[in-house]
């Protein structure tokens, strides 16, 4: 009776960890950390660079979001995200983490190497 405990529990413990990986994604916890993150960005930046950052969800797929940034700005949006991994789920953490910061690296560093903004 023991092991179906210890089983019953195992699952459960399972569940939750797969339910907390797919609400890490959902398109509406996305978007509130990048309300939680444009909110420490607009408060960290330099003031010629606070209006810089805007993020707009798309209404069609709503998982996806355009960054528009300053290349002025990267720095401080990146130090922002990186301030905010510690308090998010594992699935936001590594949304972040392994997808938008090297695409933000990789989006403006080609811009400043062809001189665009």
């Amino acid at each position: 009776m023991d092991d179906d405990i210890l089983s019953f529990n195992a699952i459960e413990k399972l569940a939750k960890y797969i339910e907390d990986q797919k609400n890490g994604l959902a398109p509406e916890i996305l978007s509130e950390w990048y309300n939680i993150i444009g909110d420490d960005f607009r408060s960290t930046a330099p003031e010629e660079l606070k209006d810089t950052f805007k993020v707009t969800q798309d209404p069609i797929l709503p998982q996806k979001f355009k960054i528009e940034i300053s290349r002025r700005a990267v720095q401080y949006l990146i130090r922002s995200i990186e301030r905010n991994l510690p308090k998010m789920p594992y699935a936001t953490y590594g949304y972040f983490h392994d997808v938008i910061i090297p695409e933000i690296q990789k989006k403006y560093a080609l811009a400043a190497d062809k001189g665009g903004n």
